[in-house]
């Protein structure tokens, strides 16, 4: 191209741009938008440069809109950049962008963004709990109280006990919980969280950002997330779903081993180690090891504690539950819901639901009829491949930052042979309640029926990622599950068939087909590489970067929480709608998990396979 970089107005060219070329006032140029596609732009030389095609108009606008938030009046344009793959433009946002959109310090700078709670109606002063123990972030935070009166925030210490009737007390007055104030102070003890609407650090969704941040190279960012996720272990006894009071009743699904494991291959010190340890000891026993989460067949389940609807959803999510009791008694469903909630009315078919609802939220994947009403009864294959993963990651810690034996802060000795002695154990007998030979699958067992909880989930090939199964259980589950569950844009939460049909009754749940998502996505590559797979890893991997890029192509730059991996689309009618497709301009951080499998995938890819992926070459053809 004759002009490279050249010089520019920005709000002349930006109004002109959206006045021309947005023409449904989005404030995105999107493939649906009907402008003339052909913009000029006039340098401040008097050159004229002609951009065609919505995809560089695209780019065009979140450039400008970029420099715009600056207050700048005049840039430098590089006209190259508009026309670079969606490959180079999606890994330039991420690195350049992204994270920093999505980080968020527990400081004095950062702390009015915090107290911002959008799934929350307003409950008066906002509030921040800090534990009793912690009197120094106490002080901190008081101190910024006291200096801030505008905020009207309350810093309240939280007891050591928790409880039931704490809990009830905090959901009539939530708030935010504190998280370290020694993560890393230089830089605000900063962490990432999930998209642009959350103000609160989630549990799972850490694990796979830490992937990503340090496949950008963000190591500080991502050892002060780790330091965050020990502090909550050490001060609210497990990683919670997410820092805010109503969190406080769950946990979420175990990473903590391998994200100690992925900061011990880029870390050249490991003054954290031991203290890591600890807690992940600590979480074992308390959190995954109590009698809450054991069965009787010696294997675990996920259980939420308290009781009715958890506070966090929004007011008609449950109405397709509360109908046909609302039905049966002739009354509105808000009503009926209304005299439940304030116990004018008692069902316990409807607490069990609850009950039920809480476990399959720490389970991290809510919603999905696969556990639907019946989720506090399951040892899902899931929590236990993750559990196995612990337990001999805690063995190979121990082994080889320890010589062999640990003692923890309790005095207790750990050997490391005990820790496999453990993962061999329950290998034992995840093999004996939720392998199922005929099918060649892995499947939930429900210990109150005795019985396999048989439904073809993305969480069967959790096995392949712990390394929990065997060399040809691995090789039946390629065969049989594989195919139930691959599609154009990857590996779809469920197989259709399992998920059964849907209607007004009955809608649709996000984590089971057609929607696919970055965690699982990111597990199963993992797993197939591990057992030799790696030809099937990059096809899947292929496919799901591949309907990522032309997306983000044809929309903006957009990057969502979910996909319809068999329409190839982020457009989707699923509960909670899909975070990451409300912006203008250009996208608020991505989505934190995809940014990370975005960044990842590549990784496995070959260079012929990446070169085809910059010129968006479908899988159908490149596989072919």
């Amino acid at each position: 191209m004759a002009h490279q970089i050249v010089k520019i107005l920005v709000d002349v060219h930006l109004k002109k741009l959206l006045k021309d070329e947005d023409l449904d006032r989005d404030l995105k140029i999107t493939i649906e938008d009907k402008g003339p596609k052909n913009f000029l732009i006039t340098t401040l030389d008097g050159d004229e440069i002609k951009i065609k095609g919505h995809y560089p108009l695209s780019n065009l606008l979140q450039f400008l809109a970029y420099v715009h938030q600056k207050h700048e009046k005049i840039c430098e344009l590089n006209v190259n950049d508009l026309y670079r793959s969606p490959l180079d433009q999606i890994n330039c946002q991420i690195n350049k962008h992204y994270w920093n959109a999505l980080t968020r310090t527990f400081d004095e700078e950062g702390i009015v963004k915090l107290l911002e709670d959008p799934k929350r109606e307003k409950f008066g002063r906002p509030v921040i709990y800090v534990p009793e123990q912690d009197q120094r972030a106490y002080n901190y935070y008081t101190e910024i109280a006291s200096k801030h009166r505008y905020l009207k925030l309350k810093v309240t210490k939280l007891p050591l006990k928790k409880d039931k009737k704490l809990y009830k007390k905090l959901d009539e007055k939530p708030g935010l919980l504190a998280l370290s104030s020694e993560a890393n102070p230089l830089q605000g003890n900063p962490f990432v969280v999930p998209g642009g609407r959350f103000n609160e650090m989630y549990g799972w969704d850490s694990y796979f950002i830490i992937e990503g941040l340090l496949q950008s190279n963000r190591f500080e960012l991502a050892l002060s997330m780790l330091k965050h996720l020990l502090y909550q272990i050490e001060y609210y006894g497990k990683i919670l779903n997410a820092n805010r009071t109503y969190y406080l009743t769950r946990t979420q699904p175990p990473f903590l081993t391998t994200i100690i494991r992925l900061m011990l291959k880029h870390c050249k010190t490991h003054t954290w180690l031991e203290r890591a340890l600890n807690a992940v000891i600590k979480e074992y026993f308390f959190v995954w090891m109590s009698s809450t989460r054991s069965t009787v067949i010696g294997l675990n389940r996920y259980h939420g504690e308290g009781d009715k609807e958890p506070l966090e959803v929004e007011k008609d999510h449950f109405e397709t539950a509360y109908r046909p009791y609302a039905q049966q008694s002739n009354q509105l469903v808000k009503d009926y819901r209304d005299a439940y909630l304030n116990g004018s009315i008692n069902e316990p078919k409807l607490d069990d639901f609850f009950i039920h609802d809480r476990s399959m939220r720490e389970s991290g994947h809510d919603t999905t009829y696969r556990l639907v009403n019946v989720s506090d009864d399951l040892a899902p294959v899931d929590l236990n491949s993750l559990l196995y993963k612990y337990e001999t990651d805690i063995a190979d810690i121990i082994s080889n930052y320890f010589k062999g034996s640990f003692k923890d802060s309790n005095g207790n000795l750990h050997i490391a042979q005990s820790w496999i002695e453990r993962a061999t154990k329950r290998q034992k007998l995840v093999s004996k309640y939720l392998w199922n030979k005929e099918k060649g699958m892995f499947f939930d067992y429900n210990v109150k029926t005795n019985s396999q909880h048989v439904y073809e989930s993305a969480t069967t090939f959790y096995p392949l990622f712990s390394g929990l199964a065997t060399a040809q259980q691995a090789q039946s589950l390629i065969k049989n599950a594989l195919p139930l569950l691959e599609f154009g844009g990857g590996v779809a939460g469920s197989s259709k068939e399992s998920r059964g049909e849907i209607s007004q009754d009955r809608p649709l749940r996000q984590w089971d087909y057609p929607f696919g998502w970055a965690p699982h996505q990111m597990l199963i590559w993992r797993g197939c590489q591990s057992y030799g797979y790696s030809k099937i890893a990059q096809r899947l991997a292929y496919k799901w970067l591949y309907m990522i890029s032309k997306e983000a192509r044809d929309y903006n730059g957009t990057i969502t929480e979910k996909y319809d991996v068999v329409s190839l689309s982020h457009k989707l009618a699923a509960e909670y709608g899909n975070v990451g497709n409300d912006f203008g301009f250009y996208p608020d951080g991505g989505f934190g998990w995809v940014n990370a499998s975005y960044l990842i995938g590549q990784t496995i890819l070959s260079d012929d396979q990446l070169q085809a992926l910059k010129n968006l070459e479908s899988p159908e053809s490149y596989f072919a």
